[in-house]
């Protein structure tokens, strides 16, 4: 195992999945959105091309092979992460499947192909770069969670130029950027089709958004019911309880 492992590296289950993934405390690790998105958005079952976008560490990517057979390619911009997720890839004996590619979102369209892929999903950086809710996070956590080296307009112009005519686009977010979202993707031939929103629990306040639209879509939004995250009693729900772990 150690011959997989840097620095403080450590090697985690992907719980509900019989996969394994690299993380570090100090420069990455995935979180809950990962999980969420990656359940959130329809993928086709066996051929096709889907794009993750701000791939960080690789876990939406290895979420994702559990559920389709199509092709996936993760982009992300820091070497660190890259080099996380590209071997999490090879320890799980996906390279067939999975293909991690070093490289900026803002530029990486002509690269890829314009138009040719039928999904991309992003957990992208929440925070603008000016807001100081995690101004000691050290870089590699800093880039992953602000808008410093990629602004929402600049991913979800990147994702209008990937997807293909009818392929869909999935985002995990803060409720707060909802307007900025639906704005960047209908300038962009994204029309939001699937929108719900995620609770702590009951009686709180949304802190996470959930959406995915379809390139020249028809207007027709729906909001699914909300999705709470622990129960009154500090567990987790069922629902998510299953997302992590599996049917009982």
């Amino acid at each position: 195992m150690d011959e997989w492992l840097k620095d403080d590296e450590r090697m985690d289950y992907l719980l509900n999945e019989n996969l394994r993934i690299i993380q570090s405390p100090s420069v990455f690790s995935f979180s809950l959105d990962a999980v969420l998105l990656s359940r959130f958005v329809n993928v086709p079952h066996h051929k096709g091309s889907i794009v993750d976008l701000c791939a960080g560490n690789g876990a939406i990517p290895l979420f994702l092979s559990a559920r389709t057979k199509a092709k996936i390619t993760a982009v992300e911009l820091q070497d660190r992460l890259a080099d996380m997720a590209e071997r999490s890839v090879k320890y799980n004996e996906l390279e067939e499947q999975i293909e991690i590619i070093k490289g900026d979102v803002k530029t990486i369209a002509p690269v890829l192909g314009v138009e040719k892929h039928d999904v991309v999903t992003c957990n992208p950086p929440y925070f603008l770069a000016h807001e100081a809710s995690d101004k000691n996070l050290k870089e590699h956590m800093a880039i992953a969670r602000h808008e410093i080296h990629l602004k929402l307009d600049e991913m979800i112009y990147t994702t209008g130029k990937l997807l293909k005519q009818g392929g869909k686009a999935a985002f995990v977010h803060r409720p707060g950027r909802l307007l900025d979202i639906v704005t960047a993707m209908r300038a962009n031939r994204i029309e939001p089709k699937r929108i719900q929103f995620v609770y702590p629990k009951s009686g709180k306040e949304a802190n996470t958004l959930l959406i995915e639209g379809i390139k020249d879509g028809k207007p027709d939004l729906k909001i699914l019911p909300p999705l709470y995250v622990y129960d009154d009693a500090g567990e987790y729900t069922p629902v998510v309880r299953e997302m992590l772990y599996g049917k009982e």
